[in-house]
Formats: C-alpha cells, structure tokens, sequence
C-alpha cells in the first residue's frame, strides 16, 4: 500500500509554518530576542500575524518548531529500537547522534547561546523537552511492564531527557553521554557517594 500523497493545502500550511519559524529565528539570531516582535517576525514571512497565531501559539513556540516530532522520536527511540537493546540502549542510541550534532553545528551554538542569553527562552526550552517526560515514562513503562507513576519510571524519563543538556556542555559531549547512561544503568554505587 501506498503512503498518501500530502495534499496542497497541508504543503502550503507547512511551507508557511517553516517561513514562519526560519524568518524567526534569523531575526532572534540578527537583533536579539527581546528587540523582535511577532509582528516583525509575520511581516518578514510576509503573512499576517493572525496567520503566525494559526501555527504558533506564542512568540517563544516561534523557536521550537519540532516539538512534536522530538515527542513522538523520544517515544520510538524506546518502542522501536533494535532486538536485544535495552530501554536504556534504545535511548543512549537515539540521544547521541543529536548531542554529537548540536556539539560541532556552528549554527546550534549560536542558537543555543540565543537561548542560553534569553530567559524566557531557557525556561521555555525546558518545559517543552521535560514536557515529553510523561510519554517517555509511559513508553518505558509499556516496555517494561511496570506502572507509569512508579517514581522510578518517572525518574529515569526525567534524568534521560536531562542528560543531553548535561553532556552538551562538556569537551566531548558523546562520551559524557555515555557516562551519564551508564550512571543511569548502574547507579551511584560506582562512584562511591
């Protein structure tokens, strides 16, 4: 069976919502985030800003056009990895190529010094990503048989989705990745505390 071809009006939502998002994200980058509005951002994707509203719920969604689709990864990364991998292993293995990524993309560091330097934006990038913590603790749970509210589940969601904000910061983000996970795997026993 076929996969459905995108029907015009969906690429043409799409196509404004990425003019929308890119426009964005270049004035942030130029002047600042705090010196642009949402009507400098609609008039430089040459829509209105009540159109901006019909794909962004604010000025801050402008910044984090994939939320969804890290969502919905996040959730496949533990239900869909590879035979004989663990939850933790399916996890490791979708979070390190994306912080080995974002280390050597000139591009990303001055998006992340952009939310690094804006409050409103650090505050709002760690809701969204720790936002995902209930389904990653659900898919854990569907994986393992436990409960969704175990605090251990939910613990384990919470530190995976903190580790690639962790490792990024160090001089080889991949392998503090990996030290993070075997933490994860092993506990706190390993480091005497």
């Amino acid at each position: 069976m076929t996969q459905p071809t995108t029907g015009r009006r969906e690429r043409k939502k799409a196509q404004t919502r990425k003019a929308l998002a890119d426009s964005a994200l270049e004035l942030f980058l130029e002047r600042g985030y705090d010196q642009v509005s949402v009507k400098d951002v609609a008039e430089a994707a040459d829509v209105s800003v009540t159109t901006l509203f019909k794909h962004f719920s604010g000025k801050e969604a402008l910044v984090f056009d994939q939320d969804a689709e890290r969502g919905e990864a996040l959730v496949a990364a533990v239900r869909d990895r590879a035979p004989g991998r663990t939850v933790l292993d399916g996890l490791r293995d979708h979070l390190r190529p994306l912080v080995l990524k974002v280390h050597e993309a000139p591009d990303f560091r001055r998006f992340r010094e952009l939310i690094d330097g804006t409050p409103a934006l650090g505050e709002y990038a760690h809701r969204m990503w720790m936002r995902h913590e209930t389904a990653l603790a659900g898919a854990i749970a569907a994986e393992t048989g436990a409960d969704a509210d175990d605090v251990q589940i939910r613990a384990l969601a919470h530190y995976a989705l903190a580790a690639p904000r962790l490792a990024g910061g160090g001089e080889d983000p991949g392998a503090d990745l990996d030290r993070i996970f075997t933490l994860l795997r092993h506990g706190w026993g390993d480091l005497g505390a």
